[in-house]
């Protein structure tokens, strides 16, 4: 398949996990990929075995809104436009509430909210001229509460709204803005959380499909939304979820009563 030929895209977060997954994806579908993160050997691991001369990798933090301009400018120059922004960069801290310092809110804040805003503020422009598309990682933390997530929910919550306002005001100029709101994804920063068996059998019980996400299935939805078939799909916040959002958050009464 090689139906992004000639696209070129940018994706943040793109060391590890859903964002190298993509990274890849795109890729192997013949665009031309900016890689973002901060750690640029891993970013070079994304890409080892791949075209490297379709492949820009362009390490930076970017909750530094001097950084992404030059994320944007480089780009663009590199490639000559941009058609695809694709804002995967983020983090969670998990903790009580009251035990969530002003250091700890803000760094979530900065990393999951703030680069958003600031990678779509700098490619609006060149975008409107490609009749371009964004894709936002939001979460199912986006969209709900959770124990002891309360400033990755602040933050997620924020990119699913800030996604739908977008969509309304630039759907009509001709860029498509979506979010895509995976669940539990296994990745490098579950690892240790996949280790408490607790944790795993509670995941089971809640989703329909009985198992974390892949990286790549994530990946797959993405590439979708920045696709012509999704050509019409503009503020939409898609679960990738596995079922989760299907539960009305009731017991599954066939487990606790022996009827399943």
């Amino acid at each position: 398949m090689n139906r992004f030929k000639d696209v070129v895209v940018i994706v943040t977060g793109a060391g590890t996990g859903i964002g190298a997954a993509t990274a890849r994806r795109f890729l192997k579908e013949g665009a031309y990929v900016t890689l973002n993160g901060r750690r640029e050997p891993k970013l070079k691991e994304t890409v080892a075995d791949l075209d490297a001369a379709k492949a820009f990798v362009h390490p930076g933090d970017v909750s530094d809104e001097k950084y992404v301009k030059h994320l944007i400018e480089d780009t663009v120059r590199k490639f000559g436009k941009l058609d695809v922004l694709v804002n995967n960069a983020g983090m969670a801290s998990f903790g009580p509430f009251e035990k969530c310092t002003t250091e700890e809110w803000r760094k979530t804040m900065s990393i999951d909210l703030d680069s958003v805003y600031f990678c779509c503020r700098e490619a609006l422009p060149h975008l409107l001229k490609t009749e371009g598309s964004i894709i936002n990682l939001s979460s199912a933390s986006g969209v709900g509460g959770d124990w002891g997530l309360s400033a990755y929910n602040a933050a997620k919550g924020a990119v699913t709204n800030f996604t739908r306002a977008l969509a309304l005001e630039y759907g009509a100029r001709g860029v498509r803005i979506n979010a895509v709101a995976p669940s539990f994804t296994s990745t490098d920063a579950t690892v240790e959380l996949e280790k408490v068996q607790g944790v795993i059998d509670a995941f089971r019980d809640r989703l329909p499909i009985g198992r974390a996400a892949k990286p790549d299935e994530i990946a797959g939805v993405i590439a979708f939304l920045a696709s012509k078939d999704a050509i019409f799909v503009n503020g939409v916040v898609l679960p990738v979820d596995g079922g989760l959002g299907a539960s009305n958050g009731q017991p599954n009464f066939l487990s606790i009563l022996g009827a399943g």
